[in-house]
């Protein structure tokens, strides 16, 4: 898409960070009429899908319900693209349910590119009717408030760095990590909470707002024998091949890594290109967690699917137990500390590679894989690393309702359990799963049950017209764990935008809109008309 040439001075909604939140943010506020500019740091909207290169983490009955229509149709663009324009067999192309790259880790594996093709499209009518504005290339630096009201937003270019103020009657924060909440001063909470604030039995003693999640950067490789890509031996190689934290059973460079729900050491496997028929891939992680082989985990395109000859390799993904950073914070932190975390983390990526490709131990009793290929084409970066790092957890608002533990635990709430909202919003379904934090705890991953989305999860207690888009509401550092993924995100940008949309048309206030039943009931209707799913079926006895 064209870079406008200059930002507007003025628009109804400012929509502040292009991942999945985002866009779906800016599709709810053009389909319900009024105007709004989409910001994104890179070149590429999309977040998790795209410049994040994370193929989508879903639960196991998202192609029968649990996602909003409009997600619907940016997974069904996905298949559709795949099937106008690959080679695909003629099994793989009768597939309802095509998972493109035959990855476990999701039933719709598929490449950056892909995606952002589709979330163009879906956004280019709002683009020529000039109701949507899209800045890519910048990022917020500034915001000017007045009382509890958010009034601009300034906006640097990363490219020339000229800078725009964008004044806007509402302000969303749908950035990775809630950058925007500390430049409008709006109260958040970064990190892990004690336990004591929410009684969460799984939360430390102590609150400790530099205890986050790692970060990790992306990769996609193909395998191509006979070959040699090895790349330049990184500047800080020989520290990440000593690297062995205290919880880790080996060298953080090596294929035994703790089991995330046991914590047992489990050895992962990894042959490229396996001959294996990728139609005969079940990509179900409630029944297997498809981690242990690490080619296919997170496979993004297999040749196999394709007509013989289309494709010399398959396409992997590498987010793997290798590659997760957690020696520096990321999100709610000085820009030097985040640059320095940022650059750990494609230094620590960068010499995973380098090991794949001259030390990791192969079937055959040898070592090296030297035909594993970078594939900058996929993450459309120079080193083929992703263009922005993959961000678990990100500075949250102090909302009206927090999600906490006792919402959304098995063991708190039993199978059946869950906290019904009358404010429900969306749905989601995932683990509470914590990656290993820059606090030192290891995966902390307990069991959930599907769960109710309320609104007051984003409506901030004192900030009146802005809104939180993303990973940024009212979780906790725990519930975040199964806030964070695809589809919830999604859902989160969309209310949000519709909200948003609705309180200009309606001349009302978001606490208004969650408090108040009559002026609920209305904005529900308008997500209900929209298909937004608010509840869960009840599937008891089926």
């Amino acid at each position: 898409m064209p870079r406008p040439t200059a930002a507007p001075a003025a628009t109804d909604v400012l929509i502040v960070g292009g991942g999945l939140g985002g866009v779906a943010a800016a599709l709810a506020v053009c389909r319900a009429g009024r105007r709004a500019v989409l910001t994104e740091e890179t070149d590429w909207i999309g977040g998790q899908l795209t410049s994040q290169a994370v193929p989508p983490d879903e639960h196991p009955w998202v192609e029968q319900f649990g996602t909003t229509a409009s997600y619907r149709a940016l997974r069904e663009g996905i298949r559709g693209y795949y099937r106008q324009w690959y080679p695909l067999r003629s099994e793989a192309l009768a597939q309802r349910e095509l998972n493109p790259g035959a990855g476990r880790v999701s039933k719709l594996c598929h490449e950056p590119r892909v995606a952002l093709a589709v979330l163009e499209a879906m956004l280019a009518p709002h683009l020529v009717s000039g109701r949507l504005v899209l800045l890519t290339e910048h990022r917020p630096v500034a915001a000017e408030s007045d009382g509890d009201e958010v009034r601009a937003v300034t906006l640097a270019d990363t490219r020339t760095g000229d800078r725009h103020t964008v004044a806007a009657r509402y302000v969303l924060d749908a950035t990775e990590t809630g950058e925007l909440l500390g430049l409008a001063g709006v109260e958040h909470v970064n990190g892990a909470e004690s336990r004591a604030e929410h009684d969460e039995p799984h939360a430390p003693e102590h609150a400790d707002p530099l205890n986050q999640q790692g970060i990790t950067v992306c990769f996609a490789l193909s395998h191509h024998e006979g070959e040699d890509h090895t790349v330049d031996r990184p500047a800080e190689y020989d520290f990440w091949r000593a690297y062995r934290p205290d919880f880790w059973p080996g060298p953080l460079l090596g294929f035994l890594a703790p089991d995330p729900r046991s914590l047992e050491p489990v050895p992962r496997t990894f042959v490229p290109n396996p001959e294996t028929d990728p139609l005969d891939v079940a990509a179900d992680q409630s029944a297997d967690a498809g981690d242990k082989e690490l080619w296919g985990f997170r496979r993004i395109l297999a040749r196999g699917l394709h007509r013989p000859g289309a494709f010399d390799s398959d396409v992997t993904l590498v987010n793997w137990p290798l590659n997760d950073y957690w020696l520096k914070p990321y999100a709610g932190v000085d820009d030097a500390t985040a640059r320095a975390a940022l650059d750990g983390a494609r230094e620590l990526s960068r010499s995973v590679l380098y090991w794949l490709q001259t030390e990791a131990p192969r079937a055959d009793g040898g070592t090296g894989f030297p035909g594993l290929r970078p594939r900058p084409d996929v993450t459309g970066t120079p080193d083929g690393l992703a263009k922005a790092p993959y961000v678990r957890e990100s500075s949250r608002i102090r909302a009206v309702t927090t999600v906490t533990e006792h919402d959304v635990a098995i063991d708190l709430v039993g199978p059946y359990g869950g906290t019904r909202h009358r404010d429900a919003v969306g749905v989601g379904s995932y683990r509470i799963d914590l990656h290993p934090s820059t606090g030192g705890d290891n995966y902390v991953d307990v069991g959930s049950v599907p769960f109710e989305i309320p609104l007051g999860a984003l409506v901030p207690r004192r900030v009146r017209n802005l809104l939180p888009a993303g990973k940024n509401v009212g979780t906790t550092h725990l519930t975040n764990g199964c806030f964070r993924l695809h589809p919830v995100e999604w859902n989160l940008g969309e209310v949000a935008g519709a909200l948003a949309a609705h309180c200009l048309d309606e001349g009302v206030e978001p606490r208004q809109v969650q408090a108040e039943d009559k002026r609920f009931a209305e904005f529900a209707r308008l997500l209900d008309r929209e298909g937004v799913q608010r509840h869960w079926p009840d599937v008891r006895g089926y």
